[in-house]
């Protein structure tokens, strides 16, 4: 057996055992229109596979005009080093939810291998820790006043460790990862007895997507995200990006259930593009929101003329 079939046969493995791991209701894992472009928010084996450093700011609110909807704010840094066989990648987040908040950062690290000529397979790990909030004399509208458990608020610093496999060409991706296989949010609760200790389950995250020539000019990026939890139904972001003469980008999303996205970005220069995407809601929430508005910034240090263009699609 070759080391290309070897190492595919790692990867599929390597995959079957994640998803095996994972018990994996409720979605708690920050969500992103544009995960495309922060994949390191999705899967530590990311990190250093754009080979330049790269710094990613994304900033989304969720539901419009609905009270305690969601807000994420994420920060990250990544880089090859070793020659390229390993990287790392620093993530700071900001993420709120009704009356539950929390802040944290994660340190990520991958090592690369190169399977065949093009394909490069990558494992990665982060380590992180996370300050968990919620306000729970301030929730309003809960059936019983008196309710002990509504008594104090929370406040704690958390654990969180994430793991994933990523592999790449230089026109197509796939990805597997759990970013959080610890349970850090609600559980924690030693009051917390109800069925809101069902929620925490670990997310199961599924990527892939590929690069198409129409032409020297246009370029057609369909990808898809996969999130599992149990006891959610299972949910699929298809999207497809049209790149014009690799400078701007215009998008269209469809979140199962959830929303109809609409994306354009545009490379300002070899190092810095900007992104912006809406969400309109299709749930029974559209009654109750004005959409979902979120930006992406990413600067690339160095110089890309020794780079494969393709790779800046991922």
């Amino acid at each position: 057996m070759s080391k290309s079939l070897q190492y595919i046969k790692t990867f599929c493995t390597l995959v079957i055992m994640l998803l095996a791991y994972t018990n994996g209701n409720a979605q708690t894992e920050p969500m992103y229109s544009q995960y495309m472009y922060n994949m390191l928010g999705v899967n530590p084996a990311y990190a250093g596979s754009r080979e330049a450093s790269s710094f990613n700011l994304f900033q989304r609110r969720q539901w419009v005009g609905l009270q305690g909807a969601p807000q994420t704010t994420s920060v990250s840094i990544d880089q090859s080093m070793l020659d390229k066989r390993a990287g790392w990648g620093i993530q700071l987040y900001d993420d709120k939810l009704g009356v539950e908040k929390a802040d944290g950062i994660n340190l990520m690290a991958s090592t690369r291998i190169r399977v065949s000529e093009n394909g490069i397979l990558s494992g990665g790990l982060s380590f992180g820790v996370m300050n968990y909030r919620i306000d729970l004399m301030n929730v309003t509208g809960r059936y019983t006043p008196s309710d002990p458990a509504f008594y104090t608020n929370f406040n704690k610093w958390l654990p969180s460790v994430g793991l994933g496999l990523y592999y790449n060409t230089d026109n197509f991706y796939a990805g597997v990862s759990i970013p959080n296989l610890l349970k850090s949010r609600l559980t924690a609760f030693d009051v917390m007895r109800s069925g809101l200790q069902k929620v925490n389950k670990k997310h199961i995250f599924l990527t892939t997507g590929m690069v198409f020539a129409i032409s020297d000019d246009i370029k057609l990026k369909p990808s898809t995200m996969i999130k599992m939890v149990e006891g959610a139904p299972i949910e699929a972001d298809l999207n497809t990006n049209v790149w014009l003469r690799e400078i701007i980008g215009l998008g269209v999303s469809y979140r199962t259930g959830d929303a109809v996205i609409g994306m354009a970005e545009i490379q300002v220069n070899e190092n810095l593009r900007f992104g912006y995407g809406y969400d309109v809601t299709i749930s029974p929430l559209k009654y109750y929101n004005n959409g979902s508005h979120e930006i992406m910034i990413r600067y690339e240090f160095g110089n890309f003329k020794t780079k494969i263009k393709s790779t800046r699609y991922f």
